[in-house]
């Protein structure tokens, strides 16, 4: 799991995917997390009760994705 912060251009660009899969996430709880991995996975998993280390794996897939995206550019 990648626990670093995510830089504001990939958090931008990640966060309209995560809200399309965990959207019972209110806005103070991304604005809480904002960039930070970890405790993004966190709150998902106290509010859907997933596994923190299955929601940091597929978190690190979205950023991933949206690497790949952005180098194909």
């Amino acid at each position: 799991m990648s626990s670093g912060p995510i830089t504001e251009g990939k958090w931008n660009q990640i966060k309209g995917s995560v809200k399309e899969r965990w959207g019972e996430l209110t806005d103070d709880e991304y604005k809480q997390s904002e960039g930070k991995v970890d405790q993004l996975a966190g709150k998902i998993e106290e509010k859907y009760g997933h596994a923190r280390r299955d929601v940091a794996e597929q978190l690190d897939k979205l950023t991933d994705d949206n690497d790949s995206d952005s180098n194909s550019n």
